[in-house]
C-alpha cells in the first residue's frame, strides 16, 4: 500500500506537502492539491485515520441512530436507505456507523455517542414537530442534516418533500374528477410529515373533512385494511368516493378492504397514495396500477450524504438546504366520481 512518502517522492513534493494536500488545508493550491489526489487515488493510497484525525480533527465518521418500534422492526426502507446511504457517503471517504435506540429519552443515544468522540456528525430521520435532537446538537456545535425537517423556519441542513404539496397535489387530481368525499389515511400524528400533509389536505379539500375521515397510522397494509373497512363498511357515515393513503402499503390495505367489500377500483373507489418506492412493493404492481405521488428516498441518499459534509465544511446551513416536490404518476386507479356519489360529505356545502 503507497505511503505519504511514496506520493511526495512521485511529485517531488514533501510529506508535510502532501498531507496539507490530502486534507485540503487552503495553504497548499488547488492545482497541487488535485494533482496528489489523482496520484494518490493511482498508487492506491488509504489514509490512516487515526493520523488523519490528529491533522484534521475529523474521524472520517458520521453516526446515525436507527429508532426501532417495540416489536423490534423498523420501517420497510430502512435497508434500502442504509445501503444507499453508505454508498453514498463511501463516495465521499467517510464511514456511516449505526446504533440502534430503543429508550424513551429522544437525545440520550446521541449523548451516549457523542461520549465517545468518534464522530463527525450525524444523519437524523423522521423528525417530529420541535424535534428535540436539533436544540441539543445545535447547543453542542455538532453537525447533522436532516432527512425531511421540523417546519418552515428549519435553520439547519435538510432534504425534504414538500408533504403539504403532496396532499395538494392528490386533492387537486381528486376534486378535477368530481370527488368531493375524500378521506385521508395519513401516516403517525406524532412526525412532522403528516402534520404537513394533513394540513395540505384540510387546505386543498373543496369541502370541510369531517374528523372521522382523517386517520393517522403505521405504513402497513394491516392498517390501511383496518381503517378502510371501517370508512367503506358505511360504520361512520356515507362512504368516501376516494381514499388518500400516506404509503402504498397502506393502498394495499385498502384494495383489499374494497374488494372484501364488492367495492371496485375505481369505478366505485378512487386511490391514491405516496410512494416512497418500496421496492417490494411497487406501484405498478397494483391491480389496477396505483395512481402516486412519488418521491423514492433512495433518491435523498446522495443530497443528505453532500449535506451532512457540507455541514461539517462549516458551510450556511442555508446553502444546504433542499425540498423536492413529488411527481405525480398517474395511473388507472383514479377515475371520475360515480354518478349516485356525487354528494359531499353531509352538512357540508359543495
Amino acid at each position: 500500500m503507497a505511503t505519504l512518502k511514496d506520493i511526495g517522492a512521485e511529485l517531488g513534493l514533501s510529506v508535510a506537502t502532501v498531507s496539507r494536500a490530502l486534507n485540503g488545508f487552503p495553504e497548499v493550491n488547488s492545482q497541487t492539491r488535485e494533482k496528489v489526489r489523482q496520484t494518490a487515488e493511482r498508487l492506491g493510497y488509504r489514509p490512516n485515520r487515526v493520523a488523519q484525525r490528529l491533522v484534521t480533527g475529523r474521524s472520517g465518521m458520521v453516526g446515525m441512530i436507527v429508532k426501532l418500534n417495540p416489536d423490534m422492526s423498523s420501517d420497510q426502507t430502512f435497508f434500502e436507505v442504509v445501503a444507499g446511504l453508505s454508498a453514498a457517503l463511501a463516495a465521499r471517504d467517510t464511514d456511516l456507523v449505526l446504533a440502534v435506540d430503543q429508550g424513551t429519552d429522544p437525545v440520550a443515544a446521541y449523548a451516549r455517542m457523542l461520549e465517545r468522540d468518534i464522530l463527525d456528525g450525524f444523519i437524523l430521520n423522521a423528525p417530529v414537530p420541535d424535534d428535540p435532537r436539533v436544540a441539543f446538537l445545535q447547543s453542542r456545535n455538532i453537525p447533522f442534516v436532516m432527512h425531511g425537517t421540523t417546519g418552515e423556519a428549519a435553520d439547519y441542513p435538510f432534504f425534504a418533500i414538500d408533504n403539504h404539496a403532496v396532499s395538494r397535489d392528490a386533492v387537486n387530481l381528486l376534486a378535477a374528477l368530481g370527488h368531493r368525499r375524500i378521506a385521508l389515511l395519513n401516516g403517525e400524528q406524532r412526525y412532522a410529515f403528516a402534520r404537513d400533509r394533513a394540513e395540505g389536505f384540510r387546505q386543498a379539500m373543496p369541502v370541510p373533512v369531517p374528523d372521522h375521515f382523517m386517520a393517522g397510522h403505521p405504513p402497513s397494509e394491516l392498517a390501511g385494511y383496518a381503517q378502510a373497512l371501517t370508512w367503506l363498511s358505511g360504520q361512520q357515515g356515507p362512504r368516501p368516493t376516494a381514499i388518500l393513503c400516506s404509503a402504498t402499503p397502506q393502498a394495499a390495505g385498502v384494495y383489499r378492504a374494497a374488494k372484501d367489500l364488492s367495492i371496485r377500483v375505481p369505478h366505485d373507489l378512487s386511490v391514491v397514495a405516496h410512494d416512497d418506492g418500496f421496492p417490494q412493493m411497487p406501484a405498478t404492481g397494483f391491480a389496477p396500477p396505483l395512481t402516486v405521488t412519488q418521491a423514492p428516498f433512495r433518491d435523498a441518499c446522495e443530497p443528505l450524504a453532500s449535506a451532512l459534509l457540507g455541514c461539517i465544511e462549516e458551510r450556511p446551513a442555508r446553502d444546504l438546504q433542499a425540498t423536492l416536490r413529488a411527481d405525480l404518476v398517474l395511473r388507472n386507479s383514479t377515475g371520475p366520481v360515480p354518478q349516485d356519489h356525487k354528494t359531499p360529505w353531509p352538512n357540508s356545502q359543495s
